[in-house]
């Protein structure tokens, strides 16, 4: 099979032969990328870029194809190309282009949401059977894994993507396009400094980290001290929670996605965290993390081989294309990123090793190798109190929790009760998750957020359904925050169960018997608010 795919979404005009009959399935790629003189990414000069760079990179693979055939023609079974997300001028032109191959060569056309693309570059490369993927690129930062015929988003950025973020700052000091290797090779010469950490559950923010290190460099903080700052923090807020992920999940698979994946400290602290936790991590040449129509290419064979074509009047470009919108196809409709996890022994979840020691958990917050020494200390002794204080004081606002036996911040070490049989995700049911509904409308009413309230953190089995684990909790009125508790919840259910509909109805219904239905309403605000909705 031979199918010819075209990249365009914002600045990489490029286009692949993916040739499966080739030596070690052969991928020719050529790509002219579009540098601004100045600023970021201009949509009008990068789609005048794509307008002329997109035939000759074209024009360049059909002869690739044509060298590399046996009848001195292309031979091609397929034309994919870039559906979206994207600029929408850039992905018009891509479009065009690949209509009009389709038709001129006569076969059929595929059209490929990009950030799904980035994934399945390293499913594909790594064998693994169903990871946990995290993109991580300009316009996008993702956790996604597949369930239930869809990549569902495990956890998202709530404001800008990870790229342009740390743009923002470098275009603030002036430096050119692109930013991220400028930050990565000045971060080499500087020494860390403190800035906002932001995660919510699976999701996290931005916008807090640029401004504070946008006032820093304002302040005179040496420039390559905040760069340091802000791989050490951003980098680790994205590793911390794709082991969320991989907890919530119960996978031992991690595939890394997207440009700022070429980054070797963020590739690292990946690393770090999967060995210290036995799970594989696979990051793609940075050849296929960059944008590139070879991601194009092997999807849109998939795709191709799956019988996923599209008409020519149905293939209308997507600006906004979410991966959870796309129906996955090309995999088996029994496979998901979803493992059953039972407590036996010790237990490393995300952020602890759990023991449990008679009637009692002794939960440790042992360090993190890949996190910068003094953050990872900040963090561990935060969350270790965070989590005694808040953990009684929602017993006292009529919130199941386990007793509080004892607690060394020194080590970062908890004694709890030992309640419940199984976490949550090993059972969920309706009315369990009913009760889940009710605990945190009691939590937000006694102006408590828990911060993660997932499937895994909470117990079922006993007399009552229990929260636990309130590490990143705090105290607010704010209905933002209380919201974001509903969303992170919903989203632990949405990429688990396999009926997730009723459950979040049950949720949704027993918060509203006790919570304010102002939260519920800006649930609705917040669940528009990832990428491209």
């Amino acid at each position: 099979m031979r199918v010819l795919g075209i990249e365009g979404t914002a600045w990489a005009a490029s286009a692949a032969l993916f040739d499966t009959e080739a030596e070690d399935d052969s991928i020719f790629i050529d790509s002219d990328p579009y540098q601004p003189e100045s600023g970021g990414i201009h949509p009008r000069e990068a789609a005048e870029h794509m307008a002329d760079a997109v035939p000759a990179v074209v024009d360049s693979v059909l002869s690739h194809a044509v060298e590399t055939s046996d009848s001195g023609s292309p031979e091609l079974d397929a034309v994919a190309f870039s559906r979206g997300p994207g600029l929408g001028p850039c992905l018009r032109i891509v479009g065009t282009a690949a209509r009009s191959l389709a038709q001129t060569l006569d076969v059929p056309l595929v059209g490929v949401n990009h950030m799904v693309a980035h994934l399945e570059i390293g499913r594909y490369q790594s064998g693994f059977d169903s990871p946990v993927c995290l993109n991580a690129s300009g316009a996008n930062a993702h956790l996604l894994g597949y369930h239930n015929g869809r990549y569902r988003v495990l956890g998202e950025t709530m404001d800008t993507g990870v790229g342009n973020s740390i743009d923002k700052f470098t275009r603030h000091v002036g430096w050119s396009h692109p930013g991220g290797p400028k930050v990565e090779q000045a971060a080499k010469d500087g020494e860390y400094v403190d800035l906002p950490y932001v995660v919510k559950g699976m999701d996290f923010s931005f916008s807090g980290i640029m401004s504070a290190a946008k006032q820093a460099y304002d302040d005179g903080e040496e420039v390559e001290d905040i760069c340091c700052g802000l791989q050490e923090t951003i980098f680790g807020m994205l590793t911390e929670v794709a082991e969320r992920a991989l907890s919530l999940t119960g996978t031992d698979e991690l595939v890394l996605g997207g440009g700022v994946g070429q980054n070797e400290r963020l590739r690292e602290m990946l690393a770090a965290m999967c060995e210290e936790r036995g799970a594989d991590f696979y990051a793609p040449d940075p050849r296929f993390l960059r944008d590139n129509a070879g991601m194009i290419a092997v999807l849109g064979a998939k795709m191709y081989e799956a019988g996923d074509t599209l008409p020519i009047s149905e293939s209308s470009i997507d600006p906004n294309y979410r991966p959870d919108q796309v129906p996955v196809t090309w995999r088996g409709d029994d496979e998901s990123v979803a493992r059953a996890v039972t407590d036996s022994g010790d237990i490393r979840g995300a952020e602890a090793t759990v023991s449990f020691e008679g009637d009692t958990v002794v939960k440790r917050r042992l360090p993190k190798t890949y996190r910068h020494p003094e953050l990872d200390a900040r963090l561990r002794k935060e969350r270790t109190v965070a989590e005694a204080r808040l953990t009684s004081e929602a017993r006292r606002a009529g919130v199941s929790t386990p007793l509080v036996r004892d607690v060394d911040v020194r080590e970062s070490t908890l004694s709890l009760q030992h309640v419940g049989a199984c976490d949550l995700a090993e059972d969920l049911t309706a009315d369990a998750v009913r009760d889940v509904g009710t605990h945190l409308g009691r939590l937000h009413r006694a102006g408590i957020v828990h911060g993660d309230p997932t499937t895994r953190n909470v117990r079922v089995g006993g007399e009552f359904v229990q929260l636990i684990d309130f590490g990143l909790g705090f105290h607010t009125g704010h209905v933002e925050d209380h919201a974001m508790d509903l969303h992170v919840f919903e989203q632990s259910i949405e990429g688990t169960a396999d009926d997730p509909e009723p459950l979040r109805e049950a949720f949704e219904s027993g918060y509203e018997a006790v919570g304010d239905d102002d939260v519920l309403a800006r649930l609705r605000t917040v669940e528009g608010r990832g990428r491209y909705q």
